[in-house]
């Protein structure tokens, strides 16, 4: 029998609004922080994934690169700090961070 557990995930961009991209030690700076934080983190930082959104009438996208956490508790208030805390470091209006509900065999 298998149990439930909750699967985070953080969504950034690899490059900042000007398409300069951001230093490979941010990013292993915030595996590190996670890796500390949580039991293990995964990094998808080497095949980049593209993001697509509309915002008016203009079509924007980005390359971005996705951190995945499992906990078995939510504390989201920390959870918003962490992102309030991404969107200042990545100079972003808002940083994606999701969660759902997994179960693991």
């Amino acid at each position: 029998m298998g149990f439930i557990m909750f699967l985070f995930q953080i969504l950034l961009p690899r490059a900042d609004n000007s398409g300069r991209p951001f230093p490979k030690q941010e990013f292993d700076r915030i595996k590190e922080e996670l890796a500390q934080q949580f039991a293990g983190v995964t990094a998808f930082l080497q095949a980049p994934a593209e993001g697509l959104w509309r915002q008016g009438g203009e079509c924007s996208n980005d390359e971005i690169v996705i951190f995945e956490v499992m906990t078995e508790e939510i504390d989201l208030r920390a959870w918003r700090t962490r992102r309030a805390d991404l969107e200042r470091r990545f100079r972003q209006d808002e940083v994606i961070i999701r969660y759902s509900s997994i179960g693991v065999v």
